[in-house]
């Protein structure tokens, strides 16, 4: 499978349902992650714990692709989170804005570099993949 689909087959995941979304990492896989609450980087058990978290919070967590843009093996996507919480599971809510750029290594995510920030309502934000 090449490079851009397999990122764009991770995004089009709902990770609630997925509890095999692991395995779409390797082993080696790093994640470096700049969020509003600071640096983070996961390695595969630290993407696990996540994915893990996300199960447990969540009765759904999928991601709208705006962009998805191909260098060789290096893909850079711009996309949005939503979610429904436990407590409000009829409720699907845009929580955070994205971009990764990750490297695919042998058929799986290797090392991915990633910025967030909270959802705001700017309409340009929404724009869709096509």
């Amino acid at each position: 499978m090449a490079a851009k689909a397999i990122v764009e087959a991770f995004y089009n995941l709902d990770l609630v349902k997925a509890e095999n979304a692991i395995d779409m990492f390797d082993k080696n896989c790093q994640l470096h992650w700049n969020s509003s609450r600071g640096y983070t980087a996961l390695d595969h058990d630290g993407i696990n714990n996540k994915l893990k978290e996300i199960r447990k919070s969540f009765v759904t967590f999928t991601y709208k692709l705006s962009h998805l843009l191909e260098d060789n093996n290096t893909i850079t996507a711009r996309y949005t989170a939503y979610a429904a919480t436990i407590e409000r599971p009829d409720e699907i809510e845009p929580i955070a804005h994205f971009i990764s750029i990750w490297e695919v290594k042998d058929g799986l995510l290797y090392k991915g570099f990633e910025i967030s920030q909270l959802f705001d309502e700017n309409p340009s934000s929404l724009s869709s993949y096509s």
